[in-house]
């Protein structure tokens, strides 16, 4: 829901009604994970997608029937005949989709979440898709931290998939809970899709440099809420780095520390260091390696990167910190520029999170998509 709320929220706050399509499950090799969502407006026009366009128009057709009858539905969609060009995913997937009718009445809590969302506080969306009972489907809870509001109809229910969803926030996740009917832990019936929306995960950037500049339009396509420090106030400047969420001038292994200390870092958390100076990278290394954080990359030479481990070494780092770092920094692209050398950075992170081998697939078996 995230990547279509502005369009989702333009709707609710005229006071009309949009067609909300989710990805609740995928099964095999889906084009989109779940929550991937698709709003179809008043006026017909669409944001979004569910599919990357191999079913887009039948879910089209039933987000219609939705808004006409107010009745959510749950669509099974995959290759199910020879026809590869059939209603269907042609990559060989399936997945779960739930179309519901948004508006003031039923998501009164939509603006709510919006807020929460813009703001980087933690809030899921907990969604009845399938339940024995018609009228239970779409009723909705939603969860914080510290705070629940709403209700699915059952207070033995709304119990479980409170203390349940909590879990998957926590975790950064998205799926589907299984429960019975009221709510019971070993039975089924009623499947309850919880969408998390966790801050967005952070991007540290050492060094007020063009590929800093790259790097932080990069990140930001890909959902980072990016940050540039430098201790130079004439480089480290909002003007030069437009992509980035926030510019800070202070010295990186300083802003590091306190950044960690306020519990501002987590395994999320993506640090790069591009400042090609020994007085900067080495100290904010130092900091970064002993912390739990996603991905650690330094820019330089192979010669450079010698003598930093030389370094790093003297200042008590272990082989198996130092194992952490990606030096040179980025996959072998053959990248020049400094867009490129973006790219490289970027794909590195990318396979770092999901497993990736960074071969070209035509190379590999198996599946494409990683598991989380």
């Amino acid at each position: 829901m995230r990547d279509v709320l502005d369009e989702l929220l333009a709707v609710w706050r005229s006071g009309g009604t949009a067609g909300l399509s989710t990805v609740v499950r995928t099964m095999q090799s889906a084009p989109r994970p779940p929550g991937a969502a698709m709003v179809v407006a008043p006026d017909g026009t669409v944001a979004g997608s569910v599919s990357g366009g191999c079913v887009e128009s039948a879910v089209y057709d039933v987000a219609g029937q939705v808004v006409a009858s107010g009745l959510p539905q749950l669509q099974r969609y995959g290759v199910s005949d020879d026809d590869a060009f059939a209603v269907g995913l042609t990559c060989g997937g399936t997945i779960d989709v739930f179309t519901e009718p948004v508006s003031r009445q039923t998501f009164p809590q939509l603006q709510a979440v919006a807020d929460d969302i813009a703001t980087h506080r933690a809030v899921a969306v907990a969604t009845v898709i399938d339940h024995p009972d018609p009228l239970r489907c779409g009723r909705r809870i939603v969860i914080g931290p510290d705070f629940a509001d709403g209700t699915v109809g059952s207070e033995r229910a709304d119990a479980a998939i409170i203390d349940d969803a909590r879990g998957l926030l926590a975790a950064g996740r998205s799926g589907v809970l299984s429960y019975g009917p009221e709510g019971e832990r070993q039975d089924a019936g009623m499947d309850v899709f919880v969408a998390s929306h966790s801050p967005r995960p952070r991007m540290i950037i050492f060094g007020a440099i063009d590929f800093a500049a790259a790097l932080a339009a990069q990140a930001a396509l890909l959902g980072y809420r990016v940050t540039v420090c430098d201790a130079r106030p004439v480089f480290a400047t909002a003007a030069r780095f437009p992509a980035a969420d926030d510019v800070v001038v202070d010295w990186p292994h300083r802003y590091l520390a306190g950044e960690a200390a306020r519990g501002a870092i987590d395994a999320r958390t993506a640090i790069c260091v591009l400042t090609h100076d020994p007085k900067f990278d080495v100290p904010a290394l130092e900091v970064a390696l002993r912390l739990d954080v996603g991905y650690v990359g330094v820019m330089g030479s192979r010669r450079t990167h010698d003598d930093r481990l030389r370094r790093l070494r003297e200042a008590g780092l272990t082989e198996v910190d130092l194992r952490r770092l990606s030096s040179p920094i980025g996959l072998d692209l053959g990248a020049r520029t400094p867009e490129e050398t973006a790219v490289s950075i970027a794909a590195e992170i990318i396979a770092c999170r999901w497993g990736g081998g960074g071969l070209p697939l035509t190379d590999t078996d198996g599946r494409i998509h990683h598991e989380q």
